[in-house]
Protein backbone atom coordinates (compact mmCIF):
# COMPACT_ATOMS: atom_id res chain seq x y z
CA UNK A 1 0.00 0.00 0.00
CA UNK A 2 1.51 3.14 -1.06
CA UNK A 3 1.78 6.06 1.46
CA UNK A 4 0.67 9.09 0.18
CA UNK A 5 2.81 12.58 1.21
CA UNK A 6 1.38 15.94 1.89
CA UNK A 7 3.98 19.08 1.24
CA UNK A 8 6.94 19.26 2.92
CA UNK A 9 6.71 15.50 4.32
CA UNK A 10 9.77 13.42 3.73
CA UNK A 11 9.98 9.65 4.23
CA UNK A 12 12.25 6.51 4.68
CA UNK A 13 12.53 4.77 1.73
CA UNK A 14 15.70 2.11 1.35
CA UNK A 15 15.34 1.90 5.06
CA UNK A 16 11.49 0.88 4.97
CA UNK A 17 12.09 -1.34 2.06
CA UNK A 18 14.90 -3.06 2.68
CA UNK A 19 16.97 -4.56 -0.56
CA UNK A 20 15.07 -2.06 -2.52
CA UNK A 21 17.45 -0.45 -5.37
CA UNK A 22 15.79 -0.19 -8.33
CA UNK A 23 12.72 2.38 -8.27
CA UNK A 24 11.16 3.71 -11.13
CA UNK A 25 9.51 7.52 -10.36
CA UNK A 26 6.57 8.26 -12.42
CA UNK A 27 5.26 11.68 -13.11
CA UNK A 28 1.50 12.39 -14.33
CA UNK A 29 -0.22 15.61 -14.55
CA UNK A 30 -3.64 16.70 -16.49
CA UNK A 31 -4.56 20.37 -18.42
CA UNK A 32 -7.40 21.90 -18.07
CA UNK A 33 -9.86 22.37 -21.05
CA UNK A 34 -9.53 26.42 -21.59
CA UNK A 35 -9.49 28.01 -24.83
CA UNK A 36 -5.96 29.23 -25.46
CA UNK A 37 -6.15 27.40 -28.58
CA UNK A 38 -2.68 25.92 -28.07
CA UNK A 39 -1.09 22.43 -26.74
CA UNK A 40 0.24 21.94 -23.43
CA UNK A 41 3.67 19.71 -23.55
CA UNK A 42 4.59 19.30 -19.85
CA UNK A 43 7.90 17.58 -19.58
CA UNK A 44 10.05 15.94 -16.85
CA UNK A 45 13.34 16.82 -15.62
CA UNK A 46 15.77 15.60 -12.92
CA UNK A 47 19.03 17.31 -11.57
CA UNK A 48 21.99 15.64 -9.78
CA UNK A 49 22.63 17.25 -7.24
CA UNK A 50 26.00 17.34 -5.07
CA UNK A 51 26.41 18.41 -1.26
CA UNK A 52 25.82 22.56 -2.08
CA UNK A 53 22.67 21.45 -4.07
CA UNK A 54 24.21 22.22 -7.65
CA UNK A 55 24.65 19.73 -10.46
CA UNK A 56 28.53 18.72 -11.17
CA UNK A 57 28.08 19.20 -14.88
CA UNK A 58 25.72 19.15 -17.38
CA UNK A 59 25.38 15.54 -18.14
CA UNK A 60 23.72 16.16 -14.22
CA UNK A 61 20.71 17.40 -15.94
CA UNK A 62 18.26 14.49 -17.33
CA UNK A 63 15.86 15.25 -19.79
CA UNK A 64 14.28 13.99 -22.86
CA UNK A 65 17.70 14.99 -24.57
CA UNK A 66 19.87 14.01 -22.38
CA UNK A 67 17.79 10.72 -21.28
CA UNK A 68 20.91 9.42 -19.36
CA UNK A 69 23.40 10.48 -16.50
CA UNK A 70 26.92 9.72 -17.14
CA UNK A 71 27.18 6.28 -15.51
CA UNK A 72 24.01 5.24 -16.77
CA UNK A 73 22.10 5.17 -12.85
CA UNK A 74 19.31 7.50 -13.91
CA UNK A 75 17.78 7.24 -16.84
CA UNK A 76 14.48 9.35 -18.33
CA UNK A 77 12.27 6.90 -20.53
CA UNK A 78 10.77 9.12 -22.57
CA UNK A 79 9.32 12.35 -23.75
CA UNK A 80 5.34 12.33 -23.71
CA UNK A 81 4.09 15.28 -25.93
CA UNK A 82 0.32 15.21 -24.50
CA UNK A 83 -0.20 14.00 -21.14
CA UNK A 84 -3.74 12.55 -21.87
CA UNK A 85 -4.71 9.03 -20.39
CA UNK A 86 -4.42 7.61 -17.00
CA UNK A 87 -1.20 6.70 -15.10
CA UNK A 88 2.18 8.19 -15.41
CA UNK A 89 3.00 10.66 -18.31
CA UNK A 90 6.59 10.39 -17.90
CA UNK A 91 8.87 8.08 -16.02
CA UNK A 92 12.54 8.35 -14.81
CA UNK A 93 14.17 4.91 -13.64
CA UNK A 94 16.90 5.40 -11.33
CA UNK A 95 19.26 2.41 -9.70
CA UNK A 96 19.84 3.72 -6.49
CA UNK A 97 23.26 1.51 -5.77
CA UNK A 98 24.84 2.70 -9.08
CA UNK A 99 24.02 6.56 -8.58
CA UNK A 100 27.45 8.16 -8.12
CA UNK A 101 28.89 9.33 -4.70
CA UNK A 102 29.18 12.98 -4.92
CA UNK A 103 25.33 12.81 -6.17
CA UNK A 104 23.43 13.36 -2.67
CA UNK A 105 19.98 14.46 -4.00
CA UNK A 106 18.07 14.07 -6.93
CA UNK A 107 15.70 16.59 -7.72
CA UNK A 108 12.32 15.91 -9.80
CA UNK A 109 10.87 18.42 -12.18
CA UNK A 110 8.24 19.54 -14.32
CA UNK A 111 8.16 22.29 -16.77
CA UNK A 112 5.82 23.47 -19.33
CA UNK A 113 7.42 23.65 -23.06
CA UNK A 114 7.40 27.20 -24.57
CA UNK A 115 5.02 28.52 -21.75
CA UNK A 116 5.82 32.18 -22.19
CA UNK A 117 5.43 31.53 -25.70
CA UNK A 118 1.92 30.06 -25.41
CA UNK A 119 0.90 32.23 -22.44
CA UNK A 120 0.60 29.18 -20.53
CA UNK A 121 1.21 27.98 -16.51
CA UNK A 122 0.27 25.39 -14.04
CA UNK A 123 -3.03 27.01 -12.38
CA UNK A 124 -3.93 25.37 -16.06
CA UNK A 125 -2.79 21.80 -14.62
CA UNK A 126 -4.39 19.74 -12.58
CA UNK A 127 -4.04 16.17 -10.77
CA UNK A 128 -0.49 16.50 -10.93
CA UNK A 129 1.31 13.76 -8.87
CA UNK A 130 4.61 12.03 -8.29
CA UNK A 131 4.88 8.43 -7.05
CA UNK A 132 7.74 6.19 -6.66
CA UNK A 133 7.20 2.27 -7.87
CA UNK A 134 9.62 -1.07 -6.92
CA UNK A 135 10.58 -1.48 -10.83
CA UNK A 136 10.81 -5.28 -9.52
CA UNK A 137 7.61 -5.71 -7.50
CA UNK A 138 5.60 -3.17 -9.53
CA UNK A 139 4.29 -2.16 -6.76
CA UNK A 140 3.22 1.97 -5.56
CA UNK A 141 5.47 2.77 -2.33
CA UNK A 142 5.28 6.74 -1.79
CA UNK A 143 2.45 9.23 -3.80
CA UNK A 144 2.57 12.96 -4.00
CA UNK A 145 -0.27 14.47 -4.86
CA UNK A 146 0.43 17.96 -5.80
CA UNK A 147 -2.81 19.71 -5.28
CA UNK A 148 -4.32 23.10 -7.26
CA UNK A 149 -1.40 25.56 -5.33
CA UNK A 150 -0.18 26.96 -8.74
CA UNK A 151 -1.07 30.07 -10.91
CA UNK A 152 1.72 31.44 -12.78
CA UNK A 153 4.29 29.15 -12.20
CA UNK A 154 5.51 27.81 -15.54
CA UNK A 155 8.04 24.93 -13.73
CA UNK A 156 7.27 22.70 -10.45
CA UNK A 157 10.01 20.56 -8.10
CA UNK A 158 7.93 17.71 -7.06
CA UNK A 159 9.67 15.65 -4.98
CA UNK A 160 13.72 14.80 -4.48
CA UNK A 161 15.07 12.11 -3.28
CA UNK A 162 18.03 12.44 -1.30
CA UNK A 163 20.60 10.15 0.89
CA UNK A 164 20.53 10.69 4.63
CA UNK A 165 23.05 8.24 7.08
CA UNK A 166 23.28 5.69 3.96
CA UNK A 167 20.14 5.48 3.34
CA UNK A 168 17.77 6.80 0.70
CA UNK A 169 14.55 9.36 1.86
CA UNK A 170 12.30 11.38 -0.42
CA UNK A 171 10.90 14.92 0.63
CA UNK A 172 7.52 15.99 -1.13
CA UNK A 173 8.53 19.81 -2.10
CA UNK A 174 5.84 21.00 -4.55
CA UNK A 175 7.57 24.28 -5.24
CA UNK A 176 7.02 26.72 -8.28
CA UNK A 177 9.26 28.38 -10.12
CA UNK A 178 7.78 31.39 -12.42
CA UNK A 179 10.97 31.18 -14.84
CA UNK A 180 10.55 28.05 -16.16
CA UNK A 181 13.10 25.52 -16.69
CA UNK A 182 15.94 28.87 -16.94
CA UNK A 183 15.15 29.11 -13.71
CA UNK A 184 15.21 26.27 -12.17
CA UNK A 185 18.63 25.08 -14.41
CA UNK A 186 20.35 28.42 -13.21
CA UNK A 187 19.29 27.60 -9.32
CA UNK A 188 20.90 24.16 -9.51
CA UNK A 189 24.30 25.92 -11.66
CA UNK A 190 23.72 25.64 -15.17
CA UNK A 191 24.69 27.82 -17.54
CA UNK A 192 22.01 29.00 -19.43
CA UNK A 193 22.32 30.30 -22.90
Amino acid sequence: MAISLSKGQKIDLTKTNPGLTKVVVGLGWDTNKYDGGKDFDLDASVFCLNDQGKTGSDTDFIFYNNPKNANGSIEHTGDNRTGEGEGDDEQVKVDLAAVPAEVQKIAFCITIHEAQERSQNFGQVSNAFVRIVDEQSGAELIRYDLGEDFSVETAVVVGELYRHSGEWKFSAIGSGYRDGLAGLARDYGLSVS
